[in-house]
């Protein structure tokens, strides 16, 4: 048993291996348990390390360059992740609390160090790692509708000026404990880092910009791209004596603006979130110690509980200073409070290396992951106690739009008779456009799409085939696939004349299909995109999406996924479960009413809220969105049905047993610390056993 244990400690083959079954297995696990999947990947290394199994050794090559990669891996998503658009928008107030935010922390770190007898570099160093925050509370105001609120925009952008100020005085801590420190040292070292920092910030964003628009719409070479900044920023680092993870979360803030929210990022994300960043928390649980942590709870009990209790307070100070200058109201501050609390990411990965060239203590590290915990709980909970009581901003009201015209733009191409272009659509016209490749689902896509049109004036159905490109057009696999594209044109031709709406088929010859569809959508004008449903699910297509993903990043109108189990004009009970009244949230249930509309059935918005929901929240949001129906749909009845449930999907699954009809919104996951978190669709999706409709919106919207 001993050879066998050290045969694997020994062997960098079968520890990549363990590290895959761990981040495979144990964060699903923690998430059913209803606890960060973080906290698993710790208790996994724990377990995994010199205390437990002793199958992994956080000091072997092979656990050293994967967890660095995490690391690294770990900031750029964080300086990735920051909406830098929101923060222009409110860059002086964002910079204001920052600056609260972070010298407060970092005033109250250095003094729990000096009173526990630490020197003053190590001390500093706490107050850097108390100063910084992690927003694991993001997805919660985003789903509240809450997202944009000046409070809240505030908050998201003091965390470049929080991170980036904490990096900085860890880089200035760890070079003072590598050697002989003196002015002229530090003047050089801030000179050589600001230099660094405006040759990755400017120049890899104009760098990053320029191949982008060479590259085209090779996703695969702008993905190489993008890794190849992160570490070359990261080796730059090192070589103007700052740690990597300074140069990581830089690169992540300079191809912020170059990637946008479109698939590139969303694989970017993925492979991260999924590969490297568990790697990095699993060699955070391997440096623990249950002998040392116990010891830190018992013995440096009282450190802890600085640590703890002093990043509560002063970020609650620092939250308290920024209500008396820009007079937030109690539920505004206490929800920046609440999103200024976790510590995980910067927090965590500065630790890691402070502990590592020896600046903090193993004791302080200890105190930190009790941090981290405690932090990671806490704040959430608060986030979801106050948010939910601030008002949905008027800019997001006066922005709904209900009205699928206006998603296509309406310009007039005059053509001339030698031109060999498709025609154009007449102005103002309401197109739908229905891809088809598969003769099962056909009938009931197009009959969908010309009941739509059918109801709207001027009304058309472009149904689309699309042949795959081949180098020769003499190509024989080409000719029977437009054999193929004919033959499922004809029969949609057919079927739209059942419903006399009018049809205009076209045939693409295109390279990828999912950008076929999209180019197709744009030349057409086309204001709504309809899809069969793409069984297709798993590791491959999470890596490298499905045609419906990437026609959902591309497309410039809205793209309704189906899976119809009935010919439509059988839908009698329609469900729309509505989480928030921003304009994206609203548009399924404009496709609701209008099925509804033509049906003459009955539909129902559910709305989905935990058991703590004040009943004032409850009426204003009825009220809201009855004005907002009433606006476009004044005619057509319906029903809001409030369900008062923690768990959103299981709520949604129950109620949808009594419907034929369910129509979702595709929203994407997003993580501030790149890990995966449950989603809420996807459960939804994988139990419900009538027909849905998934709608998705333009990169834009999202």
């Amino acid at each position: 048993m001993p050879n066998l244990v050290h045969w694997f400690t020994g062997n960098p083959l079968a520890a990549f291996t363990i590290l895959l079954l761990v981040i495979l297995i144990v964060p699903p696990i923690f998430e059913r348990l209803r606890l960060p999947g973080l906290v698993g990947l710790l208790v996994a290394g724990l377990c995994l390390g010199p205390d437990g199994l002793n199958l992994l050794n956080s000091k072997s090559e092979t656990i050293k360059l994967l967890s660095d990669i995490g690391k690294i891996y770990l900031m750029f998503v964080a300086g990735l992740e920051i909406d830098l658009l929101e923060f222009r928008k409110s860059k002086n107030r964002s910079l204001g609390f920052g600056f609260s935010t972070f010298i407060v922390p970092m005033i109250m770190g250095t003094t729990v160090g000096r009173i526990f007898n630490m020197d003053w570099n190590a001390s500093i160093l706490i107050g850097s790692l108390m100063a910084s925050h992690t927003l694991l509370g993001y997805p919660i105001v985003k789903r509240l509708g809450v997202a944009r609120h000046e409070s809240v925009a505030v908050t998201i952008g003091a965390t470049i000026f929080t991170d980036i100020a904490a990096l900085l005085v860890l880089a200035i801590c760890v070079a003072v404990h590598a050697g002989d420190f003196t002015p002229t040292f530090l003047i050089a070292q801030l000179c050589g880092l600001a230099l660094y920092a405006a040759i990755v910030l400017f120049g890899f964003r104009w760098l990053g910009k320029e191949y982008f628009r060479r590259s085209g719409d090779d996703q695969s070479k702008q993905f190489l791209f993008v890794l190849l900044v992160v570490f070359l920023a990261s080796v730059g680092a090192q070589l103007v004596n700052v740690e990597q993870i300074v140069g990581a979360f830089l690169a992540g803030l300079a191809v912020n603006d170059v990637i946008g929210r479109g698939p590139v990022e969303e694989k970017v994300v993925f492979v991260g979130s999924t590969l490297f960043i568990p790697f990095f928390f699993v060699d955070m649980g391997l440096l623990l110690s249950v002998s040392g942590l116990i010891a830190t709870l018992s013995t440096e009990l009282l450190l802890t509980t600085a640590i703890v209790l002093g990043l509560i307070l002063s970020k609650f100070l620092a939250a308290f200073v920024v209500k008396l200058l820009y007079r937030y109201n109690w539920d505004e501050t206490l929800t920046m409070w609440s999103l200024s609390l976790p510590q995980v990411a910067a927090t965590l990965a500065a630790a890691q290396v402070g502990v590592k060239v020896g600046v903090i203590p193993s004791s302080v590290f200890n105190g930190v992951v009790v941090l981290m915990l405690v932090t990671s709980i806490l704040g959430p909970l608060i986030t979801s106690k106050f948010a939910r009581k601030l008002p949905i901003s008027p800019g997001d009201l006066k922005s709904v739009e209900m009205d699928w015209q206006s998603s296509s733009v309406t310009t007039e191409v005059p053509l001339q008779e030698d031109e060999l272009l498709t025609p154009t659509i007449a102005l103002h016209q309401f197109t739908v456009l229905v891809p088809i490749y598969n003769p099962h689902t056909e009938r009931y896509l197009i009959e969908m799409g010309a009941l739509l049109a059918s109801k709207e004036e001027n009304g058309l159905v472009v149904p689309l085939s699309i042949a795959k490109s081949h180098s020769h057009m003499d190509d024989p696999e080409l000719s029977l696939a437009l054999q193929q594209s004919r033959r499922l044109l004809s029969k949609a031709i057919a079927i739209t004349q059942e419903f006399q709406v009018k049809a205009q088929p076209i045939i693409r010859i295109d390279n990828e299909v999912a950008y076929g569809i999209s180019r197709t959508a744009r030349e057409q004008n086309a204001n709504l995109i309809l899809m069969g449903w793409n069984i297709k699910s798993g590791l491959q297509a999470r890596l490298f999406g499905t045609v419906t993903d990437s026609v959902f990043w591309s497309a410039h109108c809205p793209v309704a996924v189906m899976r119809l189990l009935d010919e439509p004009q059988s839908f009698q009970r329609i469900l729309v479960p509505i989480k928030n009244l921003d304009p994206q949230a609203l548009r399924p249930v404009r496709l609701g009413l209008l099925v509804r509309e033509i049906n003459q059935g009955v539909i129902t918005l559910l709305h989905v809220c935990d058991r703590q929901t004040p009943e004032s929240a409850i009426a204003t949001f009825r009220t809201e969105l009855t004005h907002l129906i009433a606006q476009t749909h004044p005619t057509v009845p319906f029903d809001i049905q409030v369900l008062y449930q923690d768990d959103v999907a299981q709520g949604v699954i129950k109620t949808a047993r009594d419907y034929d009809l369910v129509i979702l919104r595709s929203v994407r996951r997003r993580t501030i610390a790149g890990l995966a978190v449950s989603d809420v669709t996807t459960r939804v999706l994988n139990n419900l056993n009538c027909s849905i409709v998934l709608f998705g919106e333009p990169h834009y919207g999202i």
